[in-house]
This record gives structure tokens, sequence and C-alpha cells, in this order.
């Protein structure tokens, strides 16, 4: 149980956040929920408070560094600690990498990225003073694996996978842990807010063409577990809390294809030719 302890959660307002802030809540920890919207933030608070659990909506914008800080603070001023930070704010984007405009680049890397620096900064300080704390880093399978049309993200997940590895090793033998969890598809609402328009059309289009090509060319597609819901994704982040492990891959056969990757990556990129090819050709139907 997690009576006594504090948790931050980012990007709290719906999807992974909002399901993990609730499962947090029942394990006994009072939960700071973090994020832009305001309505959604109190209204997960109020169900969480009404439950009998402890839930303290604070709206903050975690790419402004006064605001990531002033969280942090007022988590302390309230509560005295903080045990567990979960940087979970994140969004996507959609352009292919000529037409990824600076804009883009810049709002990838300072949600997904800078922020990063922003919360983790002011809880190390006080962690280090507990002597103990854990941070979780939600990342994508974007941040070990490319994928086209999606290339600021894709380059900001690896960002956000390399900074919780040079965490890690910072913080060894200090009682604080450091995790970067790495999701496939999340039943959620970030297809339908990327960056350069929703992805759901190129999905949808995308679908039958990808097992067309994979049936004429007798390709297996990369066995990796299909969409999963949030719910569950959060579940697999609390028994870490529990268990800490330096990398979280929730869905299965992700990991295997990993590791694939990592021995012939020639093998491993035959297997997404026909994600490839595909998604292309969704692409370039889409922006005609």
């Amino acid at each position: 149980m997690l009576n006594g302890k504090v948790a931050i959660v980012t990007g709290a307002s719906s999807g992974i956040g909002a399901a993990l802030a609730m499962q947090i809540s029942r394990e006994g920890a009072a939960v700071i929920l973090a994020a832009r919207r305001k309505e959604k933030l109190e209204q997960l608070a109020n169900e969480i408070n009404s439950a009998g659990h402890i839930a303290l909506p604070i709206p903050a914008d975690v790419t402004r560094r006064h605001d990531a800080e002033m969280l942090i603070q007022t988590a302390i001023e309230r509560f005295g600690r903080v045990d567990v930070l979960v940087n979970n704010a994140g969004r996507g984007h959609f352009a292919s990498v000529e037409e990824t405009t600076d804009e883009m680049i810049r709002s990838m890397f300072e949600l997904n990225v800078y922020s990063l620096w922003y919360t983790t900064r002011p809880a190390l300080t006080q962690m280090k003073k507990q002597g103990s704390g854990h941070i979780i880093n939600v990342a994508s399978m974007a941040g070990k694996l490319a994928y086209p049309y999606n290339s600021a993200y894709v380059a900001a997940k690896h960002a956000c996978v390399g900074f919780t590895h040079a965490l890690r090793m910072e913080l060894v033998e200090t009682g604080i842990q450091a995790t970067v969890v790495c999701p496939a598809g999340v039943l959620t609402e970030w297809a339908g807010v990327t960056e350069g328009g929703s992805m759901l059309p190129f999905f949808s289009a995308s679908g039958p063409v990808i097992k067309r090509i994979a049936m004429e060319r007798g390709i297996a597609l990369p066995a990796i577990e299909g969409a999963m819901r949030a719910d569950e994704v959060a579940a697999q982040i609390v028994k870490c809390i529990y268990h800490p492990v330096a990398e979280l891959f929730t869905h299965k056969g992700s990991e295997e294809f990993l590791r694939l990757l990592a021995e012939d990556r020639a093998e491993a990129e035959k297997h997404q030719t026909p994600v490839v090819l595909g998604e292309r050709a969704a692409y370039e139907r889409l922006k005609a």
C-alpha cells in the first residue's frame, strides 16, 4: 500500500494520466493532478475525493518552468514530501520530415523533453532530503523505434529515454529510482490531437494497405500487442512503483521486437516494411 505517500502525475486530465492518478489514489497515496485543463482536473479530483481518497488538482503548463516548479513546491508545502513523480504529459505530431515546421519541433521538445528537467530538478531536491523517491517518465515505443511521419515526436521520445537512463546513473545507491515507460498503442485521445492534424484518418487508411502488402510479400508484421486501454497501462505502472525497473514495456511482444532490432536491424526493418509502405501510401493520399 502507498498510505502516507505523495504522488504527482502530469498530463492527468485524460488518458494514461487520469487512469494512473485514480489507481494510485486507491493504493492510498495522496495524488497531485497536473494538466492545463482545469475543469477536467477538478472533475477527476472530485471523483477521487468522493471515493474517500486524496487528490489535489493544480492547473499547470509544464512547458513553463515557473509552472513546473510551482507544481512541485505546492506539493511539498501541502504534504511535506514527494514520493513519486510521473512525467506523463506529452503530445505527438503528424508530418513528414520536410513538412515538419520549426514550431512543431520546438513544441515537441518543450513538452516531451524540456518539461522533464523542469519538474525533475525540484522534485529531486526533495527526494534527496528524504533519501527515497521514484521518477517515472512516460515515453513511448517511439522512444525505441522509428516511425514515419512522426520524426519530431520520435526524436523527442528518444531523448526522454536517454534522459531517464542518464538520471538513473546519477541516482545509483541514493534510494531514488528512475523508470522510463514505453507503451505501444493506447486507446486515448492522443491520435486525435496530434500537431499537424488528427492521425485517425491516416491509421484507418493505412491499415488495410499494410495488411495487403504483408500478405502479398509474405512478410510477418512485428508481433507487438495491439492497442490497450489506458487503465491497463496504468495498472502496469502501479506495479512498477512497487517493483521498480529501468524500462517498462507494457505491450506483449514489444521487448522481443526491440531485441531483434538490436541484434539484426535489417531483419527487424524487413518486418516493418509493409507498415512503412502502407503508411506512405496513406500519407500521400491524405496530403494530395
